[in-house]
C-alpha cells in the first residue's frame, strides 16, 4: 500500500548525528577488511563529496557510499562472512540474500532499522546501512555504451519492479506488476549472465549497471575506482580515488559550492530504530 510524505519520518538533528556515527562504524569496519586483504575501493558520492568540502559526512546526508570494480567486489565478497564482526554487522547483496533486488551490496548494522518509504514490504532485514556499489566494463565506444546504458536501464527497472508497483499509478503501475511476475531466480539468473558477459573483455569506462548515470557518459573512468589514496574522513582514514576532484567535477559539475537548501537531498524513510546493547531503541 502506498505510503504518503505525511508518513514519512523526518529525521531531527539529533537522529542524523546518530546515524552518521554509525554509518562510520560501517565505513571503518569495511576499509578494516580491504586493507587486510589488498581490496582496493573508493568512497563514493555524497561521502567523498563529503570528506573533500567537509572533512566528513556532508551535515545533511544520511547515506554512505563506497564504489570498487567487480574484480574487487568480489575480492570482498569471498572473504566478508570470514572477517565480518558479525557481532555488529551483517552484509546482503542479490547472492546471499533472497527478494533483495539491487545490483550491489550493503553493509548493515545489527539491532537496528531504517526503512525506505515504501519499501516497508521488502521480504528482507532492513537495518542502517552503507551501500557497496560494484562497477562493470561497458563499452569505450560511446555509442555502443549508450546501448549497454539501455539494457542496464531494463534490467533496472524489472528489479525496481516490486516496489513500482506499490508506489506508481496508472499505466505505470500495470506495467511494474506484469514485470515483477517474472521470477525473482530467473530474473537473477539472467542478469548474473549479463554481468559475466560484460565483463568478458576489459575496458576503460565501467558504471554500476543497476544504478542511473549522472550523466550521458553512461559510465566511469576506470581509473577513478583503481587508483585510490588515503583521505581523512571525519576522524578516520579511509580511501577515495586520486583525481578525487576531476572525479567530482564530472558528477557534480561546481562541487565546492553548497547547494541551496531546497536541492539538499535526503531519502524519504518511514523507519529508523537505532542499536543498544540490549536490542534496537525507538526514535
Amino acid at each position: 500500500m502506498l505510503k504518503t510524505e505525511n508518513q514519512r519520518h523526518v529525521l531531527t538533528e539529533t537522529e542524523l548525528k546518530r546515524l552518521q556515527g554509525i554509518e562510520l562504524e560501517l565505513l571503518v569496519e569495511f576499509d578494516r577488511i580491504c586493507r587486510k586483504h589488498g581490496i582496493i575501493y573508493s568512497i563514493d558520492g555524497g561521502t567523498l563529496l563529503g570528506a573533500v568540502r567537509h572533512g566528513g559526512f556532508i551535515p545533511w546526508d544520511d547515506d554512505a557510499d563506497v564504489i570498487m570494480v567487480r574484480f574487487e567486489y568480489e575480492k570482498f565478497r569471498s572473504v566478508v562472512n570470514k572477517e565480518l564482526n558479525k557481532d555488529k554487522f551483517y552484509f546482503q547483496d542479490m547472492d546471499n540474500t533472497p527478494g533483495y533486488r539491487w545490483g550491489y551490496g550493503k553493509l548493515r548494522r545489527n539491532n537496528s532499522s531504517f526503512i525506505r518509504l515504501n519499501q516497508e514490504h521488502m521480504p528482507y532485514e532492513q537495518g542502517i546501512f552503507m551501500d557497496i556499489f560494484v562497477c562493470d566494463n561497458v563499452p569505450d565506444n560511446y555509442y555502443i555504451r549508450s546501448i549497454c546504458n539501455f539494457i542496464s536501464f531494463i534490467y533496472r527497472k524489472f528489479f525496481w519492479s516490486k516496489i513500482g508497483m506499490e508506489t506508481e499509478r496508472g499505466i505505470k503501475k500495470y506495467l511494474y506488476w506484469i514485470m515483477a511476475k517474472i521470477p525473482e531466480k530467473r530474473l537473477k539468473y539472467s542478469y548474473r549472465k549479463y554481468v559475466r558477459y560484460r565483463n568478458k573483455k576489459m575496458s576503460n569506462w565501467v558504471k554500476c549497471l543497476t544504478f542511473p548515470a549522472c550523466n550521458k557518459s553512461y559510465g566511469y573512468k576506470r581509473e577513478w575506482y583503481e587508483d585510490t589514496i588515503d583521505i581523512p574522513f571525519e576522524n578516520v582514514i579511509l580511501k577515495g580515488s586520486r583525481k578525487k576532484e576531476e572525479y567530482l567535477h564530472f558528477l557534480y559539475g561546481d562541487f565546492m559550492s553548497l547547494p541551496p537548501i531546497e536541492k539538499r537531498k535526503v531519502h524519504p524513510v518511514s523507519k529508523i530504530e537505532f542499536p543498544f546493547a540490549g536490542g534496537i531503541t525507538n526514535e
